[in-house]
């Protein structure tokens, strides 16, 4: 039991991740796919370009990925934005089926981001992927798609660099970091991806939380991609709800992973100061394991016994930093579905594409009422919204059980064909 210190600092989050002095900068974009690993995972203090910018690539086969048609594939570090405003390197992967697009106009692209794999550099989904670790469940998601014909750029999110840790849902990086692969997806050297090809987003549980983040992003961040649909399952929208209900579960793993993030993207907050023994162990615990071995160690753990004072989850979110920010507004930032509307209606956040959103009817790690309340959000802003709650599944087994659905979806976006929504 670990888990005290995890969430002394507020709950679900992000990492700072700074690329690489030997990967090539922006003004020198790679001409070949020859990096080494070590290039494409190093660490660095002072990254170059414009958000997108391929700093580095490798080809590799996705061993991690079962009964995929013919394609190639590489690993790619590439220049994104954190929360902060901050250049940070990114890695990830892209893949490209082999056969040549028949449907019409350019080769479409699935920005994809993986649900939690833990937070240290060696859980990266990239390295599993390419069959480094095999400590994930996304494989069979990317042979979905990839037997669509869709492209996929693959971010890891943001933090997995060398010496780094992941910023878990933080929903700025994510969504940064979700469209800037795309982008960087169309400079690998004799790479086949256009500038005009549609884009679809993808993410189930914390990729569900950075897909709707990239959707609420794509409009203001990134405006040259044609995103016509978004697909998000699991989705924890309110990060307060998903952590009252994660403390002192069988899944306090997760909320472990999100305060470690939090302190990392946040570092000028207070943290380390609020942690008892159990609290420093417990930071290192989520930095060494990936998912199922963060999940073992904080198998039942709550926060309150990872502070010298016993601090609450309320306790924590009305401890202040710099300048009076709490880590309870920094909580509140991530929450999906707030400030969105429609193309054109001036709302913070405009999506102007249609938007499907599902959870398993048997969910048991996510709480119900934040995932149907992030649907009613979207509603109620009128966005274009398909609703599935039907699939007789728990948690991780609808990732599996709506791939055909989700796949269908952005294909049927892909092809122009309109979504009629269920609100």
């Amino acid at each position: 039991m670990r888990f005290r210190s995890l969430f002394s600092a507020g709950v679900l989050g992000a990492a700072l991740a700074v690329p690489l002095l030997t990967a090539p900068s922006a003004a020198a974009a790679p001409w070949t796919c020859w990096a080494s690993d070590d290039q494409i995972y190093a660490a660095a203090n002072n990254v170059q370009g414009a958000p997108g910018d391929l700093l580095a690539c490798r080809e590799v086969k996705l061993e991690g990925v079962r009964n995929a048609p013919g394609h190639k594939a590489w690993k790619v570090r590439y220049v994104s934005t954190d929360a902060k405003g901050e250049k940070v390197a990114v890695t990830g992967t892209v893949a490209v089926p082999t056969a040549a697009w028949t449907k019409g106009g350019s080769r479409p692209t699935v920005a994809f981001n993986p649900g939690t794999l833990g937070s240290g550099p060696q859980c990266a989904f990239s390295r599993q992927l390419a069959g480094q670790k095999q400590d994930m469940y996304e494989g069979d998601n990317i042979a979905t798609f990839l037997n669509a014909g869709d492209a996929i750029a693959a971010t890891d999110g943001v933090g997995y660099i060398d010496g780094e840790v992941h910023t878990y849902v933080n929903g700025a990086n994510a969504g940064h970091a979700l469209l800037d692969i795309v982008r960087a997806s169309r400079q690998i050297p004799g790479g086949s991806l256009k500038a005009d090809g549609k884009v679809g987003i993808s993410g189930y549980s914390e990729g569900g939380h950075a897909a709707l983040w990239g959707a609420q992003l794509a409009e203001s961040y990134a405006p040259e991609l044609d995103v016509v649909g978004a697909a998000a399952g699991g989705v924890p929208g309110d990060l307060r709800v998903t952590a009252a209900a994660l403390n002192g579960s069988l899944f306090a793993g997760f909320l472990a992973d999100a305060l470690i993030g939090l302190n990392a993207q946040y570092p000028e907050m207070p943290f380390g100061e609020l942690m008892n023994d159990s609290g420093r162990r417990a930071v290192e615990d989520v930095k060494k394991n990936c998912l199922l071995g963060t999940l073992a160690v904080f198998a039942g753990a709550r926060v309150e016994n990872f502070t010298t004072d016993k601090l609450t989850l309320d306790d924590l979110y009305a401890i202040e930093g710099p300048g009076g920010v709490t880590w309870g507004e920094i909580v509140d930032r991530q929450k999906a579905g707030v400030g969105i509307g429609p193309a054109g209606s001036g709302a913070r956040y405009e999506i102007g594409f249609p938007v499907f959103q599902y959870r398993g009817w048997l969910e048991e790690i996510i709480p119900h009422e934040t995932e149907d309340a992030t649907r009613q959000r979207y509603c109620d802003a009128g966005i274009n919204t398909t609703w599935k709650n039907t699939y007789m599944s728990e948690h991780l087994s609808t990732d599996w059980a709506a791939a055909q659905d989700v796949t269908e979806f952005l294909n049927d976006r892909f092809e122009g064909k309109p979504a009629d929504g269920n609100c």
